[in-house]
């Protein structure tokens, strides 16, 4: 396993729609199992393909995970994942992402959906995800149809680490979309 170098903002690979996976064979696995590792590596909850410079159709998450020692890993693989139902019920979430490092928005997503794929050794997987988990998968599949959260996103900020002011003055404002109107929820 080896941890891959993260595609950042202005990589037009990004906004690129990646392809269906035919085959997995071992390069697709060795490429699914440097995918988790990458994840974690960069303390991520979720990574598509195209963030490693790949444009396949897969994506590895694992929202259990945390930077904690004692964390279990329990990684998810997807290949070729699609949402076939999807909630009207929609939540709002404070969204990161790996290729945007520091800059968090709020997005929109589904609070439940139901998605097909095939899983690493080709089996047939369906699964009903809610909340974070739903967030998570449709964050990852919008990558492999080139969009990124930030073309979605509103209350767009970067977080500055090092910045030395008051805890409220961490937070500079990058992006706001004022136009964009918070939606009722069903």
């Amino acid at each position: 396993m080896a941890i891959r170098q993260i595609r950042f903002e202005g990589d037009e690979i990004l906004k690129k729609k990646s392809k269906e996976i035919d085959i997995i064979d071992e390069k697709i696995k060795d490429l699914a199992k440097d995918m988790i590792e990458t994840m974690y590596s960069f303390d991520g909850i979720g990574l598509a393909a195209c963030q490693v410079g790949f444009l396949k159709r897969m994506i590895v998450y694992d929202i259990d995970y945390t930077k904690d020692e004692d964390s279990k890993k329990n990684p998810i693989i997807l290949i070729n994942p699609k949402i076939v139902k999807s909630s009207k019920e929609m939540i709002t979430v404070e969204e990161g992402c790996l290729s945007f490092p520091d800059v968090f928005g709020n997005v929109d997503r589904h609070q439940k959906i139901t998605v097909e794929a095939l899983g690493i050794n080709g089996e047939k997987l369906k699964i009903t995800a809610k909340d974070m988990e739903a967030v998570v998968i449709q964050h990852e599949l919008d990558h492999l149809d080139g969009v990124v959260f930030i073309d979605k996103a509103y209350d767009i900020y970067k977080y500055d680490p090092k910045e030395k002011a008051s805890q409220d003055k961490k937070c500079k404002t990058v992006k706001k979309n004022s136009s964009k109107k918070k939606k009722k929820r069903a």
